[in-house]
């Protein structure tokens, strides 16, 4: 039998290399006869023996599992998105920002191309792929492990172990030349061919049958490593071990300035079109990550990394309408309907006008041909007016005055950009908008509802509030349209278990004006329960850390409003979380309130990460910079030099990672 089992694993093993070789090096070194011929046999090895499965074997590259309903997984570690620059005067300023932090004048980046696909994240344990989830909104995505192992460049069991647990983000992609054949096979079979590789690529990712997903020439290109320790000093490096380990990685250059930067920008934004793939930029990267552990991040983006986008392509078209959408806070947003032209590979009817200011700016009115361009190469918007295709019995356009849902008048405070109807509770827009955002991943998360069925429950008036949807029974939402027993049940279900969802999450979703992800976390940590909050009175509110006027008085706003103590009241009796849990408080102490610390350095007990968070648990606040409000500098090695001196010019206290933890115990 173990004559059986070695001949299983060699012929793995060999069938592994022959895929690494093709997918990833691009050097077949055996013919694709040969390579059916050894697949087969193993197959039928392992068909004959099947005590010897591995869910990690070439031939599970086939597909051919049926996934119905595709798992919401929450990441490890959150996946950011990218700030975005479209000049050399935006990396320039980018670069200051990033030299006074660190203090230094001479940092050393990395150049990447940014491949436009759909963004994966590959965990790895023990060397071996155990899941894979898609990016979603950065903090949850859906698990589509058995869709990836269909694609043959990424390694379903390493080549090499350097680092044995760790996340590898990258994006799926779909070469030009695949797409192309992929679109001829559809036109001769009498279908539709698709637009554009990027969708094409996403939409591969949710088919619930693998085997299908296989059929598909679908890539991974690999650009970051995520681990809670890394035995490498520069980003560089890492990838280099990631090509190691068998990853497809792009082509990256390192570079010690912003016009070397400029000249590999210069010369892609030429030669990108020769590639096999389809890219919108350059990723630029600080390389050395103690200083990306020192940068850290914004609550979007990564501090050490900036995406630099090519000139977005432009089309004209003729405006041929403007109507005008109602959002969940009232804000009117005006639309252009457009005689449809292709864009970006997209087929675009409707692009932003952002506000009123903006088509007076530009004298944007209907039946004129407009210039169109995806900013960032994502949303539609108008850009200019080609004035010499104006007809002669052009009007200038009058901005409406009334709500196009409610007809109540519009009002616009001094200072904002937009118009708002005020009628926040009888507007149907407005009172669906509410809900569709309480029950949206990030904040109540509530499975099996989704926007259009909120209208529906909306319109047949079962819900006018988001506190109404826990009052909702099975036997009144089967007789709605599209809906079935078990669509109902699933309904209830997942509105009966989003009572679990934890404070801050739940703060999101209320809604408050200007109070978001990163605000509601704050006010959680420092109020506690939903009673302190909103009891709170202005000075307190402003004194918590980053809650300015405009925050606090939204707050206030939403406290003394009779509509909104009412439906927390309700939320309250059915057992919604507004106040934080006992595990959550547990984790919590006052011990270093008010104190502000600068972490600098490489730490061997926890993670910069860890070390950060702990310091807030504790009550401290944590700053990039050192300044005379700083309390404490824990450094660790590698502390970077300028901040050694300018604590010393301030006199301020440096704490060892012991020390700090001995701070603790005070």
């Amino acid at each position: 039998m173990s004559t059986i089992l070695d001949k299983i694993k060699a012929l793995r093993e060999e069938l592994s290399q022959h895929n690494y070789n093709y997918y990833v090096l691009d050097n077949a070194t055996i013919s694709d006869y040969d390579f059916d011929v050894k697949l087969v046999a193993l197959q039928q090895l392992e068909e004959q023996y099947p005590e010897f499965f591995d869910a990690n074997s070439p031939t599970q590259r086939v597909g051919g599992e049926i996934t119905k309903n595709f798992k919401t997984v929450t990441h490890k570690n959150r996946m950011y998105s990218l700030d975005n620059s479209y000049s050399k005067d935006d990396l320039l300023d980018w670069e200051k920002r990033i030299q006074k932090m660190l203090g230094v004048e001479q940092i050393e980046y990395t150049c990447e191309l940014k491949y436009d696909g759909a963004s994966i994240n590959l965990t790895y344990e023990n060397g071996k792929l155990i899941k894979a989830v898609t990016r979603g909104d950065g903090f949850q995505g859906d698990d589509v492990t058995a869709n990836i192992k269909t694609i043959r460049s990424i390694p379903l069991k390493l080549k090499d172990n350097t680092i044995v647990d760790f996340e590898i983000r990258g994006e799926i992609i779909l070469p030009l030349d695949g797409f192309i054949k992929m679109n001829e096979e559809r036109v001769e079979a009498g279908e539709d061919p698709y637009k554009n590789p990027r969708n094409t690529a996403s939409g591969s990712l949710k088919l619930q049958d693998s085997a299908e997903v296989a059929k598909r020439p679908l890539d991974c290109l690999l650009y970051q490593i995520v681990a809670d320790r890394l035995p490498f000093k520069t980003h560089y490096k890492t990838l280099e071990e990631a090509k190691k380990m068998g990853f497809k990685v792009p082509a990256i250059k390192v570079v010690n300035s912003i016009d070397a930067v400029f000249n590999f920008i210069n010369h892609w934004d030429v030669e990108r079109h020769n590639l096999p793939y389809e890219t919108d930029g350059v990723v630029i990267k600080v390389n050395s990550l103690a200083y990306q552990d020192e940068l850290g991040y914004t609550s979007k983006a990564p501090r050490w990394a900036i995406a630099y986008k090519f000139k977005a392509e432009q089309k004209s078209t003729v405006l041929e309408s403007i109507s005008y959408q109602v959002g969940r806070t009232g804000a009117i947003t005006p639309v252009a309907n457009l005689e449809p032209v292709e864009l970006a590979g997209t087929i675009v009817k409707r692009a932003s006008l952002h506000n009123a200011d903006q088509i007076e700016k530009l004298d944007i009115r209907v039946n004129d041909t407009v210039f169109v361009e995806k900013g960032g190469e994502i949303i539609p918007k108008v850009i200019g007016v080609d004035l010499t295709k104006r007809p002669n019995n052009s009007v200038p356009t009058q901005y409406i005055t009334n709500c196009p849902d409610c007809g109540t008048p519009l009002v616009r405070k001094e200072g904002d950009a937009k118009h708002y109807c005020p009628n926040e509770y009888g507007c149907p827009t407005q009172i669906a908008g509410r809900i569709q955002h309480f029950i949206s991943r990030k904040a109540m998360d509530i499975d099996g509802l989704g926007a259009e069925t909120v209208t529906l429950l909306c319109k047949e008036g079962l819900i006018t509030n988001y506190a109404d949807l826990y009052e909702l029974k099975v036997e009144q939402i089967i007789p709605l349209e599209r809906m079935a027993e078990k669509s109902a049940e699933n309904m209830i279900r997942g509105i009966e278990l989003s009572k679990q969802i934890p404070f801050e999450k739940v703060l999101f979703g209320l809604g408050i004006r200007f109070v978001g992800e990163t605000v509601a976390k704050k006010l959680a940590k420092h109020f506690k329960s939903i009673d302190k909050l909103m009891q709170a009175s202005f000075e307190e509110l402003i004194a918590v850390d980053e809650i300015g006027d405009r925050i606090a008085q939204s707050i206030v706003d939403f406290s003394n409003d009779l509509v909104n103590i009412q439906l927390v009241d309700r939320l309250k009796s059915y057992g919604v979380q507004l106040q934080l849990s006992a595990e959550a408080l547990e984790n919590q102490t006052d011990t270093l309130q008010g104190k502000i610390f600068v972490v600098s350095g490489v730490f061997t007990k926890m993670t910069r990460n860890e070390l950060k968070k702990s310091i807030e648990d504790n009550g401290g606040k944590v700053s990039s910079s050192i300044s005379k409000k700083t309390n404490y500098i824990i450094a660790g090695d590698n502390m970077g030099p300028s901040k050694k001196v300018k604590a010393e010019e301030l006199k301020i206290p440096i704490l060892s990672e012991d020390e700090y933890l001995e701070l603790l115990k005070v």
